[in-house]
């Protein structure tokens, strides 16, 4: 009776073993991250997948067989003097790791017969380009024309990396350089798109980018910041999308006798990203160094988005189109093209290379797309229209103490004709907002009796102040208003 009793208490039922045994199922957790992410050796930094099997030491750290041979080899020739090791107390593994900076881990790269098993990248999850730009118009006043671009490069992208290699026929990339005036929306476009598209995305600055060896950072930490967004999955970063930003600043300096570390040789280094190569990128850091895994990522599928304001490329338009001015009645005029809006969609790549551009890096992207100035109607809709609006923010933010905040529209008018002066594109708006609200912000928490206020244009020119209702008489309009 006591054997068998015995044996009922040991048998378990299936569906059990998980709650009279949560140690094996983190085990078995923690096995299987090891086996979705790759490891690296502790003294060359090289992956598993390249190593072979790694030798596990105390405290988890790894090391690859060549390094562990080299180790052995070093001992047997005699070249470490033991004797001057007296004395020095021994270094633990565990103080060595808490010495070194945490390593990011990098998901394993799958085998190419498992790739192959898998089904190709389905290309019915990404909205066709008038979807795409639908969502846009959501969120972007104005710029249909690169809204357009942005949506067709991006659909045509994700259907380039559907279909691969599959045929004779290799569709190439088609990487886009975005020209606008500052405060048009060049970065906010795309930082809608990302939030639009389950795709990685990764946004880098062009201005802190240097030549290999100086102060700042490396051409490949742009990968980095995209192998980061997805969340250090290589594969899938090699399918997203890289913006970089201000890529005018980049451009080939006038002055050549200094070494053009942050201008023409950003441009060079960024040629192999752009066209597409196997590139050893940093692992959560933006340059590359002793204590830092380096992992292989492929740039073929990768989409490059470059944006800059480029000031002063006006002036060399200009000066192309007046070279064909001349004396006589019908000659056009020097001042032909001073007040024109739209002078930025007459850019060709010959006034890019005037400006500073080599035509190395022109070449690698071929479509070219530029965004009008905002004018007053359209910083009027930006104020109000998006989902995200300036003024729908403040609304909910009084909403909150339950209180109405309306604007009339010769006060819209007016804050527009105040972010027109300054010349900063719709980054003046807020900044206009935050000025005039600051007193309201501060004063309607003190009386609870006030029940709604109205911004005039009065109030923004400074010439009188905003119309303030009680709770009370908003009460009785109700009341009119449910009887009539």
């Amino acid at each position: 009776m006591e054997d068998k009793d015995y044996l009922k208490d040991t048998e378990q039922a299936p569906g059990q073993d998980a709650k009279q045994n949560p140690g094996q199922d983190v085990q078995n957790k923690n096995e299987d991250k090891e086996q979705e992410y790759d490891r690296f050796c502790f003294l060359c930094h090289r992956p598993e997948s390249q190593t072979g099997k790694l030798i596990t030491l105390a405290q988890g750290m790894a090391i690859c067989p060549d390094c562990m041979q080299k180790t052995m080899d070093t001992i047997q020739n005699g070249n470490i003097d033991f004797s001057k090791l007296q004395g020095i107390n021994m270094i633990h593994f565990s103080d060595l790791q808490n010495m070194l900076p945490r390593q990011q881990q990098v998901k394993r790269k799958k085998p190419k017969e498992e790739k192959a098993a898998e089904p190709a990248f389905d290309i019915r999850k990404i909205p066709a380009p008038h979807r795409i730009k639908g969502q846009l118009d959501e969120y972007v006043i104005g710029q249909d024309y690169a809204k357009k671009v942005i949506s067709v490069a991006v659909y045509n992208h994700y259907k380039r990396v559907a279909t691969g290699t599959q045929d004779d026929i290799e569709i190439e990339k088609s990487n886009i350089l975005m020209i606008g005036p500052t405060g048009s929306g060049k970065t906010y476009l795309v930082k809608t798109l990302a939030r639009l598209l389950d795709v990685p995305l990764a946004i880098a600055d062009a201005t802190s980018l240097t030549e290999a060896g100086y102060i700042g950072d490396d051409i490949e930490s742009v990968i980095s910041k995209l192998l980061a967004a997805a969340d250090n999955d290589v594969e899938k970063a090699e399918r997203g999308i890289v913006f970089i930003d201000e890529i005018d600043k980049i451009a080939k300096k006038k002055d050549t006798h200094h070494r053009d570390v942050s201008g023409e040789s950003v441009q060079q280094g960024l040629l192999k990203l752009l066209e597409g190569a196997e590139v050893e990128v940093p692992v959560g850091a933006s340059s590359k160094n002793a204590m830092v895994p380096l992992t292989t990522v492929n740039t073929r599928n990768i989409l490059f988005i470059c944006g800059g304001a480029f000031p002063d490329l006006e002036n060399v338009i200009k000066e192309r189109l007046n070279q064909k001015s001349s004396m006589g009645f019908q000659a056009d005029l020097k001042d032909k093209y001073d007040n024109d809006p739209d002078i930025l969609s007459k850019v060709t790549l010959e006034d890019l290379r005037n400006f500073g551009m080599i035509p190395e890096f022109l070449g690698r992207l071929p479509v070219i797309c530029t965004l009008s100035r905002l004018t007053k109607e359209m910083l009027v809709r930006i104020l109000k229209e998006p989902k995200n609006a300036i003024l729908k923010q403040y609304q909910k933010l009084l909403a909150l103490d339950e209180v109405q905040l309306e604007f009339d529209d010769g006060a819209l008018e007016a804050i527009a004709e105040k972010a027109l002066e300054r010349d900063t594109g719709a980054r003046a708006l807020r900044a206009i907002i935050e000025d005039f609200m600051l007193d309201i912000m501060y004063e309607i928490p003190k009386d609870d009796n006030i029940g709604r206020v109205t911004i005039t244009r009065e109030y923004i020119e400074h010439t009188g102040g905003p119309l303030i209702a009680m709770r009370g008489v908003l009460k009785l309009e109700d009341q009119s208003a449910a009887q009539g």
